[in-house]
């Protein structure tokens, strides 16, 4: 990319001058359209949330590494600048700095910017960080997952101070004070937004459901081990798998193993409201990942009645509705207890609403507007 492919910036209605106050979001990815409701969708309701909440605000994400696109849109009425900077080496990466960089002093000039929010700390916190360093603009990093685990190598590079970052959870402001030394003095749960969820219909045929990428992080073998076992108290199971990724064959393979393709069905990559959807007819969300920041899945799963068992438990306390296990077996006695259980509810439950989240993030940038709602 280079400062030719911006000339427009003082052409076009992308980039007019702003007489509104401009928030800079640094992503590593964003929707490439507003069909694309798969990428990072709890990133896209925080967006959204603010557009809701501070509609006077102008939001411009710079998205580091996709789409895969150098063209600047617009997404819901915010600009969107993409970097296709995904597949670079040392070398481009530091072409990708440079152009980064060059771009984020032009939206300077042309606008009157509160400061910069990045999601994770990676290479965006890193930029972002140093932008506003030198520019005298505020800058937060949002721990949102395994940007926290050990082996960060931004970390070195970005050099946090605790009163920048911003933990999902509490679980992350552990993690990254365990693994760093450097507390999050801020945290600011993951949210979702209850309007975006489609009228539930009267019956919850789905026994037991599963969302995410087919990776080794999510462990949806013990996902198929734990269906095995309920089999065996509960034999009408009808359990649902649905997410795409490099283990879905190997997980395949296990349920015929098993003899369990009456009972297990690998359903692929859904959209984000059909997957809401199927959560309405779901009673028990099993979220089976050995490490999770703050899962938008389960607190989506809460909102439309299931029960949630998983491994990580994201707050000190506890949530209505949220099972926390440690050991695959305690994690087949919960469901079961769950399931035959004459007195379990199958309500909403709205721990943390995104609207919350997005007014929260905004007091650290003392930005003054009048929420809507």
């Amino acid at each position: 990319m280079t400062g030719k492919v911006y000339l427009f910036a003082t052409k076009s209605s992308h980039w007019m001058k702003h007489e509104t106050k401009t928030l800079l979001i640094l992503s590593p990815g964003f929707p490439k359209d507003e069909d694309d409701t798969t990428c990072l969708p709890a990133h896209q309701i925080f967006v959204r949330a603010l557009n809701k909440n501070f509609p006077s605000l102008n939001i411009i994400v710079l998205s580091f590494q996709y789409p895969f696109s150098k063209s600047v849109y617009r997404w819901y009425g915010n600009t969107v600048v993409p970097f296709n900077g995904m597949k670079k080496g040392i070398i481009g990466r530091l072409f990708l700095w440079r152009d980064l960089w060059s771009i984020l002093h032009q939206l300077k000039k042309e606008n009157d910017i509160i400061g910069l929010l990045s999601f994770w700390i990676n290479e965006c916190a890193f930029i972002g960080k140093y932008f506003g360093k030198w520019n005298n603009l505020r800058h937060f990093g949002w721990v949102t997952g395994q940007d926290a685990k050990r082996g960060n190598k931004y970390i070195s590079l970005f050099r946090p101070q605790p009163h920048e970052l911003i933990a999902m959870s509490d679980f992350l402001s552990k993690e990254f004070y365990k693994n760093y030394a450097v507390k999050p003095l801020h945290t600011i749960p993951n949210g979702i937004e209850p309007s975006l969820f489609p009228v539930p219909g009267a019956e919850r045929d789905i026994t037991i459901l599963g969302v995410g990428s087919l990776i080794p992080l999510k462990q949806y073998e013990v996902f198929i081990d734990v269906i095995k076992e309920i089999i065996g108290e509960i034999p009408v199971t009808n359990a649902m798998l649905c997410g795409k990724g490099p283990e879905e064959i190997q997980l395949q393979k296990l349920i015929e193993q098993y003899r369990l393709q009456d009972n297990i069905k690998l359903a692929g990559e859904k959209s984000h409201t059909e997957t809401l959807r199927l959560m309405q007819r779901t009673k028990v969300f099993l979220h089976t990942s050995n490490y999770e920041g703050f899962s938008t899945v389960c607190l989506e799963a809460l909102y439309a009645g299931c029960h949630v068992i998983s491994f990580i438990k994201p707050m000190q306390h506890d949530i209505d509705h949220w099972h926390i296990v440690e050991t695959r077996p305690e994690m087949i006695k919960k469901a079961i207890a769950i399931l035959k259980s004459p007195g379990t509810q199958y309500t909403a439950e709205l721990p943390y609403s995104m609207d919350d989240s997005a007014r929260a993030v905004m007091q650290l940038f003392d930005y003054k507007e009048a929420a809507t709602s």
